[in-house]
């Protein structure tokens, strides 16, 4: 398939109007893959937040009163064109991240699944009878949605961060305003335009790309009900700390460091070829539950890091339209400055071996952000690079003896949003599982983020859940009614 490389007109969506200009400034986008500038994005102020959240506070009243059969019949629409224009947001994503084809086709993927899945929901929310006759109080709960929901995204996969927070608030019945990552704004703006043309009423879903200050402005904004986020610790610091001045509730989606541990009776070949992709390869590294710390048994240890190199090192990179490609640029300048230091004092300190990788590709990709493909053996558990998020490609593997060990060095660190087990028996697996902190526990290879199934993470990734039932109960508080029985 042939690939139009040029980048849409985007602007702010509030309602159904769009605005080629805004009072944020304008953002210069630059194409990840080769440095060059590509579009001029506006962004929102505090004037368009209001305008925003004004609209999405009519729209609520609209859209909390509608039937949920009638909200399910319009989600399954939306899901339908998010379907439909998978080429095009498999295009979007090459472009504003650098996302390569080949990988980008799982985000229209778990857009269309997760709003799908939540469309099922829209029409069985229902309440409970704490208390009947003949007791003296007929007492039952009113589930009600929130209002208007803040949602602040990062500039990684932002298709599936839609998918996991707008659905879900939509089914309940909330109205959103969303802000996306400044870096990633060409899927948001496919995004919300869909939902008009899928019939959801103009300003159920409205988009602002915006800087600090409007995220800022929308956090605080009074008739903002609750925020979601997902991005790094050190924001959601901020946004906990403004939240807590209003005693406005919080989901974080963070970071992770994820632990991917191996036994001896695992098969190594496959292992290798799947750890190697999901911590180096795919998303280039950029993904919050990948798992980047491989932990192996020590009587297959030099074996593992030889076959896991070997893959790595092997990894097609290039430009993100070429249909071989699998691994692509890190999003900007900036994140190949911060992870070529990670790397750098990882290397220079002594933390561990560097095995391949550690710098940045030169020649026909010189100009784009892209980095190879980095493992390290031996890694110290104390050092920076053990227990800090890089999100970039970089892969380190540690050596355990026994499952004492490979518990303790999976719960070294700060985060606790996944971790992944390799092994035939069943029992290690499940002793594993329950000991591991975390919040979600992949055995031999199963899928990441169904949205079927709670995610969230514990400490340092943050709080609250996304998929299953739980993921639409956040956005959902109970009223509880009494009347004389």
């Amino acid at each position: 398939m042939s690939y139009d490389r040029s980048a849409p007109p985007v602007g702010l969506i509030i309602g159904e109007r769009e605005l080629l200009s805004a009072s944020g400034g304008v953002f210069a986008h630059i194409n990840p893959a080769n440095g060059e500038h590509q579009a001029d994005i506006p962004l929102a102020g505090p004037a368009e937040v209001n305008q925003a959240v004004a609209c999405a506070s009519q729209a609520f009243e609209v859209w909390r009163r509608m039937p949920g059969a009638q909200r399910a019949l319009l989600l399954n629409r939306f899901a339908d064109l998010i379907s439909a224009n998978a080429p095009e947001f498999i295009r979007l994503s090459a472009l504003e991240g650098g996302t390569p084809i080949t990988v980008g086709a799982g985000g229209p993927r778990l857009g269309e699944e997760w709003t799908r899945y939540y469309a099922g929901w829209a029409d069985k929310i229902d309440g409970q009878v704490v208390s009947m006759p003949p007791a003296d109080e007929l007492i039952y709960t009113r589930p009600e949605p929130y209002g208007v929901i803040g949602i602040i995204i990062t500039w990684n996969g932002p298709l599936i961060s839609l998918g996991m927070k707008v659905a879900p608030a939509l089914a309940a019945g909330n109205t959103v305003v969303i802000k996306p990552a400044e870096q990633t704004p060409f899927v948001s703006h496919l995004f919300a335009r869909l939902a008009l043309q899928a019939g959801i009423p103009a300003g159920v879903i409205n988009v602002l790309p915006g800087s600090t200050e409007a995220a800022q402005a929308l956090i605080g904004h009074p008739d903002v009900q609750k925020v979601t986020f997902t991005g790094g610790p050190v924001t959601a610091r901020k946004i906990l700390h403004q939240c807590a001045d209003l005693l406005k509730p919080a989901v974080l989606e963070l970071g992770g460091k994820s632990a991917n541990i191996v036994f001896p009776d695992a098969d190594i070949a496959a292992v290798a070829q799947m750890a190697a992709f999901w911590s180096v390869g795919l998303l280039s590294g950029q993904g919050c539950e990948l798992p980047t710390r491989l932990l192996v048994h020590d009587s297959i240890y030099e074996q593992m890091v030889e076959a896991v190199a070997a893959v790595a090192s092997h990894l097609p990179i290039g430009d993100p339209f070429d249909p071989n490609t699998i691994v692509g640029p890190v999003i900007n300048q900036d994140a190949c400055t911060r992870i070529l230091g990670m790397v750098e004092r990882a290397r220079s300190s002594g933390a561990g071996r560097l095995v391949c990788g550690g710098e940045r590709i030169g020649g026909d990709l010189a100009t784009g952000y892209y980095l190879r493909p980095t493992v390290f053996a031996d890694v110290d558990p104390a050092s920076e690079i053990s227990q800090q998020e890089v999100f970039g490609p970089v892969v380190v593997i540690q050596r355990f003896k026994d499952e004492a060990e490979a518990i303790a060095l999976a719960n070294s660190t700060g985060y606790g949003l996944g971790g992944y087990i390799q092994t035939n028996d069943l029992g290690r697996a499940n002793r594993l599982a329950a000991a591991l902190k975390t919040g979600y526990v992949h055995i031999n290879g199963t899928r990441n983020i169904p949205a079927c199934a709670p995610f969230g993470g514990i400490g340092l990734s943050g709080y609250g859940k996304e998929g299953g039932r739980p993921g639409l109960d956040e956005f959902i508080r109970l009223k509880t009614v009494s009347m004389p029985a």
